[in-house]
């Protein structure tokens, strides 16, 4: 187990131990790591102790706070947490205390910490966690992938992406966006299709005509019944790409869904409405008709009277 504090506190001075000395009832060692606890110092400069009741967020990561006041200037300290701080059930006076157990660990080797290194060293070292990750995806290992496709995102951060221009920044987008890409394609498989479709808008804000990033974030926002916004994304990439099979495929499947839709809708409202009243023609009134006749009979021979005394 491993304390860590939200707030850090300067640690007190203390003697390093002994190397050659052996272990002491105070040394705990897991998995190669050891850790003292030593009294603490009595200067004021230790941090607080967490006094509050244990509350377990996460069968590894439990939280608990101070009863001591932690911050000095209130107006300043709830400007920077905001508002909004309240409503997540902590105290702007609180000292927080997360105790996180560590159950695995990467060993990096990369020989250099990322700062010392030069653009060079940093694209190679994230292009070689790229393929590592692609290894793990062969074997179907997602979250062993996406774990190798993260860390070789991290060293093309946004500071480091935003001082790169010409070539550099090229060799760098060569790497970062496969990356992106393949991890949307773990995401999809794992079925987080909103973190897929994140993944892909990130490779499309700097190649907006990328067909795998259309295509990859067209069928998550499928999955999610978005069907406008995804055959929009599978029309573009079409524009990019009219003879792929996969696109075609998956047009298809829209046009097949909507027809389908269709037709549940025509169901459900003729069984809500009922069928269409049958128009019946109207019977005709032969009495009218006659006295018509008739009406037009007499018209007639009163005409011809009159011309025949004129």
């Amino acid at each position: 187990m491993a304390l860590v504090e939200e707030e850090a506190a300067p640690a007190a001075d203390a003697a390093d131990p002994d190397p050659i000395a052996g272990s002491s009832d105070n040394e705990i060692t897991v998995e190669e790591a050891s850790f003292v606890h030593t009294e603490p110092p009595q200067d004021g400069t230790a941090p607080p102790v967490a006094t509050s009741d244990m509350e377990v967020l996460h069968d590894k990561v439990k939280k608990q706070c101070t009863t001591e006041h932690g911050f000095k200037d209130h107006y300043i300290n709830s400007r920077i947490l905001g508002k909004n701080s309240i409503q997540l059930n902590w105290f702007l006076e609180k000292t927080l205390f997360y105790e996180v157990e560590l159950i695995g660990f990467d060993d990096v080797n990369e020989g250099k910490a990322r700062s010392d290194m030069t653009v060079e060293e940093r694209i190679a070292a994230a292009d070689r966690r790229k393929i590592e990750g692609n290894e793990y995806f062969k074997e179907k290992k997602l979250e062993e992938a996406m774990q190798q496709y993260e860390m070789a995102i991290a060293y093309m951060g946004d500071d480091f992406m935003f001082q790169l221009f010409g070539k550099y920044r090229d060799m760098a987008l060569a790497v970062k966006n496969p990356c992106h890409l393949n991890m949307a394609a773990c995401l999809i498989k794992l079925r987080r299709f909103n973190e897929a479709i994140a993944q892909c808008s990130i490779v499309l804000s700097e190649d907006e005509s990328n067909v795998k990033a259309l295509f990859r974030r067209g069928k998550a926002k499928s999955e999610l019944g978005q069907t406008e916004s995804a055959r929009e994304d599978f029309l573009k990439a079409k524009k990019y790409s009219p003879e792929d099979k996969e696109i075609l495929r998956e047009l298809r499947l829209l046009a097949e869904h909507d027809k389908a839709l269709y037709q549940k809708q025509k169901e459900l409202y003729k069984g809500l409405f009922g069928p269409r009243p049958e128009v019946k023609p109207k019977k005709e009134n032969y009495l009218i008709l006659i006295w018509q006749w008739l009406l037009s009979l007499i018209s007639y021979l009163v005409k011809l009277f009159k011309r025949k005394h004129e």
